[in-house]
C-alpha cells in the first residue's frame, strides 16, 4: 500500500492541475481534452484504490495535491508523511490478517457441509466438485495447455472473474495455475462443465489481492473447451 500511495501522489502531481484557473476541487470539466484526461486519470486512480480497500479523507487528499501544484507550504513534512502512510499500511495488513484467519473457518465449515450435498465429490486433497455436464472428449494432463470458459465467485456469491463476462475463453498451461485448477481440470473430459469448490490451501492461501481476500474459498464453474498443445513441446 505504501508504494501505491506514493505512486498515486506522484501521478496526480504530474498530471492533474488543481489551481483556480483550470478547475478547483469538485469542479469537473469533461468537455475539453485536458478536462477529459484529468477525469480519466482520477477515475483510474480511484478505481485502483477502491480495489485495494484504501480509504481517504478527500479534502486532505486534494489539499495535498494542490499544495504540491501551487508550491504552497506543506502541512506535513516528509517524515510525517512517511509515518502516516506506514501506519495506514500496517493497519490494513492487520485487518487483512484478521479477515484471512476468519476465512479459514468459513471455508472449513462450508466444505464440511457441502461434501454431503447430492452430486458433490471430494478428492484426497480436499478439492470438491460437481459434474454439471459430462463431455466425451479427451482428458488433459498437467503438462497440457487447455482452453476454457470459467466463472469465479467467493463464498458470498460475489463474482471476481469471468471469461464469460469478457466473452473470450482463456488458454493456459494447466501446470501454471493454482493447485485446485491443475487437479480439477484433469478430472474433466473436453466438452465437460464442472463446478469446483477450492479450499484456500489449493487456491491463493493467505495471500490477499484486489478482489480475493486471504484464505478465501473459491468457487469456479469451468467449461473445458479444448486441449490445445502439450506444454512440454513448446
Amino acid at each position: 500500500m505504501f508504494k501505491t500511495l506514493v505512486l498515486v501522489m506522484s501521478v496526480m502531481a504530474l498530471t492533474v492541475s488543481c489551481n483556480d484557473k483550470k478547475g478547483g476541487a469538485g469542479k469537473a470539466d469533461v468537455t475539453s481534452d485536458e478536462g477529459k484526461f484529468s477525469y480519466a486519470v482520477g477515475h483510474e486512480i480511484g478505481r485502483n484504490m477502491k480495489r485495494q480497500g484504501v480509504k481517504l479523507h478527500y479534502g486532505s487528499f486534494i489539499a495535498g495535491v494542490q499544495d504540491v501544484m501551487t508550491d504552497k507550504k506543506v502541512l506535513l513534512d516528509e517524515k510525517q508523511r512517511r509515518e502516516a502512510m506506514k501506519k495506514m499500511a500496517e493497519k490494513k495488513q492487520a485487518e487483512d490478517k484478521k479477515a484471512a484467519e476468519g476465512n479459514v473457518k468459513k471455508a472449513t465449515d462450508f466444505l464440511a457441509k457441502n461434501k454431503s450435498v447430492s452430486g458433490v465429490k471430494e478428492t484426497a486433497s480436499g478439492l470438491q466438485y460437481m459434474v454439471m455436464k459430462e463431455g466425451t472428449g479427451a482428458m488433459p494432463k498437467a503438462t497440457d495447455k487447455v482452453k476454457v470458459h470459467y466463472k469465479g465467485t467467493l463464498l458470498d456469491g460475489s463474482e471476481f472473474d469471468s471469461s464469460y463476462a469478457r466473452k473470450q475463453p482463456i488458454e493456459f498451461p494447466l501446470n501454471g495455475v493454482i493447485k485446485g485448477w491443475t487437479e480439477g481440470v484433469q478430472l474433466m473430459k473436453v466438452g465437460s462443465k464442472y463446478k469446483f469448490w477450492i479450499p484456500p490451501a489449493l487456491g491463493y492461501g493467505d495471500k490477499a489481492n484486489a478482489k480475493i481476500p486471504g484464505n478465501s474459498l473459491l468457487t469456479f464453474e469451468v467449461e473445458l473447451l479444448d486441449i490445445t498443445t502439450d506444454a512440454k513441446k513448446k
